[in-house]
């Protein structure tokens, strides 16, 4: 079975998880990447993972790492039929970017071996706090996440040659403190002191993203939570992530995340009434 992917199914939030055993069918083309960054460790069996021009086959103790935008596919290896795989959908915090500078195996999907079974805790812990009853599970997960990314930069032979730029990082902090307001390319060019083309060529380049869909995904997220944890009218709500109008803020979010902000809202109400995390 061959599931074909949104690329901006996960958008709306700052990390989904997952711990699948799968068979022999089990296949995901994504023929325009997605947009967030992916990271998949292999736990037992054998993963196949397919990329512009070849493909990859995983073992456990691999880890791969696909950033935004990057086609790419992947399954269960033919000869082995069954695959367990933990994996964690993420918008990374803009400090830990230099810590996804890994080894390339091609533009965008990088590869680190990693078998120290502590690291690999790490990961069932991100899973177990997501899929846990705590009341900001999300949040509970992206931290644990950070230490897990911070325990891969540690086994990361690149970490002291990284080419990452920490104007990239610099940008994302104006852009992150920068919400509510209109930001053009213009602007976080001069913040970092850098020309437009330049500063949309590195970020696009480390980063996956161009600076105003990094900058929409934030919004989105930032509008998530306050229709999750406040009673705030959707156009207050629109106006602090920097939408003028509330229609076009109400089309961009139900084109990231496939519900209107009234229905996302009651829907997670509704989970939340249930005892859901």
């Amino acid at each position: 079975m061959i599931k074909f992917s949104n690329p901006t199914y996960s958008a709306g939030i700052e990390l989904l998880a997952g711990h699948f055993h799968e068979g022999s069918s089990y296949r995901i083309v994504r023929r325009d990447g997605v947009g967030d960054w992916l990271l998949i460790a292999t736990v037992s069996g054998k993963g196949r993972f397919a990329y512009t021009g070849g493909e990859l086959i995983t073992e456990p103790g691999d880890w791969v790492l696909i950033r935004p935008g990057t086609p790419h596919g992947y399954g269960v290896e033919s000869s082995l039929k069954r695959w367990e795989l933990l994996w964690v959908h993420f918008q990374p915090r803009p400090h830990w970017l230099p810590w996804l500078d890994w080894p390339a195996i091609s533009p965008g999907l990088f590869k680190l071996a990693i078998q120290d079974g502590n690291t690999m805790g790490r990961f069932h812990e991100v899973y177990r706090l997501f899929t846990g009853d705590l009341r900001r599970s999300e949040a509970f997960a992206m931290n644990s996440l950070e230490a897990l990314l911070l325990e891969c930069d540690r086994q990361n032979p690149l970490a002291a040659m990284s080419s990452y730029d920490q104007r990239i990082r610099r940008a994302m902090d104006y852009i992150e403190r920068n919400l509510a307001r209109k930001v053009t390319v213009a602007d976080i060019a001069t913040a970092v002191g850098l020309s437009t083309s330049r500063i949309a060529h590195l970020f696009r380049n480390q980063s996956g993203q161009t600076p105003q869909q990094h900058l929409e995904g934030l919004r989105m997220q930032r509008a998530t939570e306050l229709l999750k944890r406040t009673g705030l009218s959707i156009k207050l709500i629109a106006d602090s992530v920097g939408f003028d109008s509330q229609f076009y803020f109400s089309q961009r979010f139900k084109a990231r995340t496939g519900q209107s902000p009234r229905d996302f809202r009651s829907s997670a109400k509704s989970r939340t009434d249930a005892g859901s995390p």
